[in-house]
């Protein structure tokens, strides 16, 4: 393939926890995205870091070359090197980030750190085009936040949760209930089917754009321990019924402090982000909301939504742009500011 010399091909690396990813955007497009899972956890009920990134030193390898045939890209056809540098799992973080230095010190190209959740925003614009400033609620199984966007790199995080994130409280809950891991889309999947009004949890009350999920957490314990001494077999006569309600309240939650920060900021370009986004409840909600507040309303298709190498090269396309490159000191980060 002979490449036009103002063509820009990212290949893209993201390893921020228990996913290996790899992708190759070509001038803002995505030519490849492939993803390996890791299954491994499963039998414990959550991600253990150190099987994570032993997993991804397994993986990365194969996944890169997967998604270089794919693109029909030989390494000299590469212009630059994104990679996830902060947040996550720092073991997982390592193993992304030593190939994607490696990768560049060898091809001699650009490297480029992004952000995570700084990705996740702009994976809106794999497909779509937002209009500038928009709201994006990112909610995920380590995060919640709602970003305000002003441009691809100018980004301000108005608020997040200062315990449990949105995916983790749906996941803890669904331990409580003994579903398996992940427990959240089964939440979502259940939910469908039975009477979100039936059971009330609290709704934290916080100021601003501050979210809090431990309190609606707890609340399900405890009304769990005390429903069940009373019905052993409470949980499985009202399985349907407690995943609705308790979606109600996460979802609710959500909304009301996006409402907020739309009507406060005078803005009516709204996307959501993070895996948390798959959610059937949360897409209805902001679909409804936005009918009813006149917003318009942008949701990355599922694949984009989780994490994934795609929504890195993405954002390094940006920067790249930018002029944004990052040198060989760069090194990862398990907590990372804006």
């Amino acid at each position: 393939m002979i490449m036009p010399a103002d063509t820009i091909n990212i290949l893209a690396i993201e390893s921020s926890c228990d996913e290996t990813s790899a992708a190759v955007i070509q001038n803002g497009k995505v030519l490849s995205n492939h993803i390996a899972t890791q299954k491994v956890h499963e039998r414990f009920g959550g991600v253990v870091p150190e099987l994570a990134s032993r997993a991804h030193m397994q993986n990365i390898i194969p996944v890169v070359t997967a998604a270089m045939l794919d693109a029909g890209m030989r390494n000299k056809d590469i212009t630059a090197v994104a990679f996830t540098q902060a947040p996550g799992l720092i073991g997982s973080l390592l193993v992304g980030a030593c190939f994607a230095k490696s990768y560049a010190q060898a091809m001699n190209v650009p490297l480029i750190a992004v952000h995570h959740m700084q990705a996740h925003v702009l994976a809106h614009f794999i497909e779509q085009s937002p209009e500038f400033p928009f709201l994006c609620l990112t909610v995920s199984g380590g995060h919640t936040q709602i970003v305000l966007c002003r441009s691809y790199l100018d980004m301000e995080m108005l608020g997040e949760t200062i315990d449990d994130a949105a995916g983790e409280a749906f996941d803890k809950v669904a331990k409580m209930l003994g579903l398996p891991y992940p427990g959240g889309p089964l939440i979502d999947k259940y939910a469908a089917l039975g009477d979100p009004k039936k059971f009330k949890f609290p709704m934290s009350e916080m100021k601003e754009y501050t979210f809090s999920f431990s309190g609606v957490k707890t609340s399900v314990l405890y009304f769990l321990q005390a429903q069940k001494k009373l019905d052993s077999e409470f949980v499985e006569k009202n399985l349907h019924d407690i995943c609705a309600s308790v979606q109600y309240t996460i979802v609710n939650t959500l909304m009301t402090k996006l409402r907020k920060a739309a009507k406060d900021m005078g803005i009516k370009h709204i996307g959501i982000a993070g895996g948390v986004s798959a959610n059937s409840g949360l897409r209805k909600a902001l679909t409804e909301t936005g009918e009813e507040l006149g917003w318009k309303v942008y949701i990355p298709r599922f694949e984009y939504c989780t994490d994934n190498a795609a929504m890195i090269g993405i954002t390094g396309y940006y920067k790249f742009l930018n002029g944004s490159f990052a040198d060989m000191s760069v090194i990862p980060s398990a907590r990372a500011a804006w």
